[in-house]
């Protein structure tokens, strides 16, 4: 990965896409932790289109996943000001068809997923909303593996309790 920012920093446009491939979903996935979906699609360009431009800032390549996940969290937080509160959770027009209570469970999940603490929120929305696994969560973003186990298992047992401890079935999983 080092190498892939040398060469970005170099201007290598191959260089740049693999860095947005790479690392878009859990720039996606951070933002997701602050502002409605259709926001986090439109910030995740713009926090690639900084960081690439700042890209010579930027003093030792190894530390690029947490510089670029700081300018992500940099531009949600400067979004938020600029915008009045949400109301709902966004939903994309497949998600128009599903049934009234499965919005409701979207946006109580969501909701609570927001109030957790920054380091649980983000990695719960990289595993459950991006899809990524533990090891891509910690190559991705600069966490040891063990601490990406602790805040997925942390994060998920406040989860649970925010949503009630209960599981689909209604079944306490307390």
């Amino acid at each position: 990965m080092p190498a892939l920012v040398e060469a970005a920093r170099r201007g290598s446009g191959d260089a740049m896409d693999a860095l947005y491939r790479r690392f878009a979903p859990v720039v996606h996935g951070v933002l997701l932790g602050y502002v409605q979906k259709a926001d986090a699609d439109d910030l995740t360009q713009d926090v690639f289109e900084s960081a690439l431009q700042r890209l010579h800032q930027l003093r030792e390549a190894a530390a690029f996943p947490g510089w670029l996940l700081g300018i992500a969290r940099n531009a949600a937080l400067a979004a938020r000001r600029r915008r009045a509160p949400a109301t709902g959770l966004e939903l994309e027009a497949a998600d128009a068809q599903a049934a009234h209570e499965d919005r409701l469970d979207a946006e109580r999940a969501i909701a609570a997923i927001r109030s957790l603490p920054e380091a649980y929120r983000e990695t719960l929305l990289l595993r459950l909303v991006e899809g990524l696994s533990g090891p891509e969560i910690a190559a991705r973003t600069g966490l040891a593996p063990g601490s990406v186990r602790v805040n997925l298992h942390r994060g998920m047992a406040l989860l649970r309790g925010a949503l009630g401890g209960r599981d689909g079935d209604g079944k306490d999983m307390r």
